[in-house]
């Protein structure tokens, strides 16, 4: 899995931009980012709040939720939010490190990677 220092320089660099047109996927890095560190991924806040720690098993826990949410979308045939939704789960994944990353067939909005691959791949690699 990347580091969040990992994550922070490649995105400072240029070498990884946000995918989605809302900025989505960056949005959903906040949770684990300091107050003073939102500026790399170009936000802001006034408020004053504890991140949550960057651990493997805290990643998976928002990733299950952004699929869960992701699914919910596709089943719907909401095209845009599948859209989005199918990038932040592969920022996810980039996150992890995981092959699926590379997985590119968005046909049916997403629901290829959302559906029975992704599943296999949480039920094998994280949810043993």
């Amino acid at each position: 899995m990347l580091t969040k220092e990992e994550v922070l320089k490649q995105i400072a660099s240029g070498r990884k931009k946000s995918e989605c047109l809302d900025r989505r996927d960056f949005i959903r890095l906040c949770e684990f980012l300091k107050p003073e560190e939102l500026h790399i991924i170009g936000l802001s806040t006034t408020s004053d709040y504890q991140p949550s720690e960057w651990t493997e098993e805290n990643i998976k826990k928002v990733l299950k939720g952004d699929l869960e949410f992701a699914f919910e979308k596709a089943l719907n045939k909401r095209g845009i939010s599948s859209s989005l939704m199918y990038e932040v789960i592969k920022m996810w994944l980039w996150i992890l490190e995981d092959p699926l990353v590379d997985f590119d067939e968005y046909a049916y909005y997403g629901l290829p990677l959302q559906g029975s691959s992704i599943e296999i791949w949480f039920l094998k690699s994280y949810w043993r």
